[in-house]
């Protein structure tokens, strides 16, 4: 293989061979290919784009750079939901439990707060002794158990990723389509699954700012999903403003532990609902969207969600019972009297990493008591003097947060129409 070939043919808008592209990603890994060549050829990506078919090949090869999941005695269908991220995301948590108890196996890989938004790992974190490093083996044994595991990546998982996004982090090209969708598809696919759901965000507190570009990823994941044989459907949501009410990390086990008890915010579980509806739709266990919803809710409705949600703490040695410390609360006052036209969803996400909530560099320990509480959503009409929101901080932290919330939520003179929560269905 002569890796400056490959890199000049994607460079001058050439299509790569499967085995072209098998051999790029297993030099990358051996050490053949350097790391300044691989990066070439991310930048040659990021101009030049990949086919479906190309994109579906770098997919593959990643994913068999390492070991993948197995599932060789299950009676039950193994599948998952990855969201591409944004502000008070908690789907993950009330979803697992949930279609764990209709059937479905849930062996689910999540990750750590990139940029403002938080991660779900990090939210499962201020639940008193919950592991989230298990391993293969340890993940296997809680999805026989209980039915569903939410863990982090082990490092024999998809090594070429690892070892790409480290460079795309530095190299300006984390935003190319193709490159983020063999990221997301090789570790998703890692799982051994038999069906995927994919929520791709758009707006001021999702890593897609326009609909475009959240139309053209998820049509990106989709295609590969398919590619790579496992039934896949994508929602494409609105992220103009924070899912649900709280955005934090002990707030965030808060919120979605009342989700479970009945009591979730409207939005939170319209997104978690049309989420786990298509998975059971994918994997036969319903025959259309309306009976999926039904079944979903009645988990809900029965207690049995927040029972499984129980188990797999437990298997994974957390205490839900246990205290999870959140700090005080503070309001924030509306300076002026109208409509709440905008939110910078973003700045709300940065607001939480000012307090320590997220991380500015990698290794930083986080405060998991901070957070925001959300009490107005656009389109609402607010009295100058209402509060606006909550921040959960000490009253040394409090004053930058309360500035930087204020500076995100713009009050007009007249009504603007509330955004459609979930945009488009893509197939």
């Amino acid at each position: 293989m002569n890796s400056t070939f490959l890199i000049a043919k994607k460079r001058d808008g050439g299509e790569l061979a499967d085995g072209e592209i098998a051999d790029l990603v297993r030099g990358f890994v051996a050490g053949e290919v350097a790391d300044y060549q691989m990066a070439a050829f991310a930048m040659a990506v990021c101009c030049r784009g990949m086919t479906v078919a190309e994109t579906a090949s770098l997919t593959r090869h990643m994913l068999h750079s390492g070991v993948t999941l197995d599932w060789p005695d299950s009676l039950a269908p193994e599948v998952d939901k990855h969201s591409t991220g944004g502000i008070g995301d908690k789907v993950s948590l009330p979803l697992a439990a949930m279609l764990a108890c209709c059937d479905l196996r849930v062996p689910m890989i999540s990750g750590r707060g990139l940029g403002a938004t938080g991660g779900t790992l990090d939210k499962l974190e201020s639940i008193p002794g919950f592991r989230t490093d298990l391993s293969l083996d340890e993940m296997r044994a809680v999805v026989d158990q209980v039915g569903c595991v939410i863990n982090g990546a082990t490092a024999e998982l998809v090594p070429a990723d690892r070892l790409l996004y480290a460079l795309r982090d530095v190299t300006a090209t984390v935003e190319s389509i193709p490159l983020i969708t063999a990221s997301i598809m090789s570790k998703k696919l890692a799982e051994g699954l038999d069906a995927l759901v994919l929520d791709v965000k758009h707006g001021s507190g999702a890593f897609m700012k326009t609909l475009w570009d959240a139309q053209e990823l998820a049509r990106s994941l989709v295609d590969t999903g398919k590619q790579m044989g496992v039934a896949t459907v994508a929602l494409v949501t609105d992220m103009n403003q924070p899912l649900g009410r709280m955005a934090g990390n002990a707030v965030e086990v808060d919120e979605s532990v009342a989700a479970l008890e009945g009591c979730g915010p409207d939005d939170l579980m319209e997104v978690t609902l049309a989420l786990g509806a298509e998975l059971l739709v994918l994997t036969e266990k319903a025959a259309d969207l309306d009976s999926a919803t039904a079944m979903l809710q009645a988990t809900i409705d029965d207690g049995s969600a927040l029972v499984k949600f129980r188990e797999m703490v437990a298997a994974q040695d957390g205490d839900l019972d246990a205290p999870r410390p959140v700090a005080a609360r503070h309001e924030v006052a509306s300076p002026s009297a109208g409509y709440v036209t905008a939110i910078d969803t973003q700045m709300l996400g940065r607001a939480i990493i000012e307090l320590g909530g997220g991380r500015r560099q990698q290794g930083d320990v986080l405060d998991l008591s901070v957070g925001l509480e959300m009490l107005v959503r656009l389109g609402d009409e607010v009295a100058a003097g209402q509060p606006l929101a909550h921040v959960f901080a000490s009253a040394e932290q409090v004053s930058q947060a309360q500035r930087m919330v204020i500076d995100s939520i713009q009050i007009g003179r007249e009504a603007a129409l509330a955004p459609r929560l979930i945009v488009e269905r893509v197939e």
